[in-house]
């Protein structure tokens, strides 16, 4: 799972608030931190902390993710949303 301080530093949306992801096969590095709630500095520094997470580069070294990376991204925002809220449980 992504770093918590990598995902709160960056995240500013619920998982569940997302918007769908469009039927397309790459999506440019704004596309994709929109599509996630993310901004693009969060995106670049997960690239470097996880392998899984390698967009091709092309002309001009920009970034084009997967759909398959997209998915990723969402599950783990995901799995950050619902650990904190059995934190939050927990805390209780």
């Amino acid at each position: 799972m992504l770093e918590k301080t990598a995902f709160d530093s960056g995240s500013t949306l619920l998982s569940s608030q997302l918007p769908p992801i469009p039927a397309k096969r790459y999506f440019t590095i704004g596309e994709v931190a929109d599509l996630c709630g993310v901004r693009s500095h969060v995106l670049r520094y997960w690239e470097q902390e996880f392998s899984q997470l390698s967009p091709q580069k092309r002309r001009g070294n920009r970034r084009y993710y997967q759909h398959h990376e997209v998915v990723l991204i969402r599950g783990e925002l995901r799995l950050r949303d619902e650990l904190q809220a059995v934190l939050q449980i927990l805390s209780k």
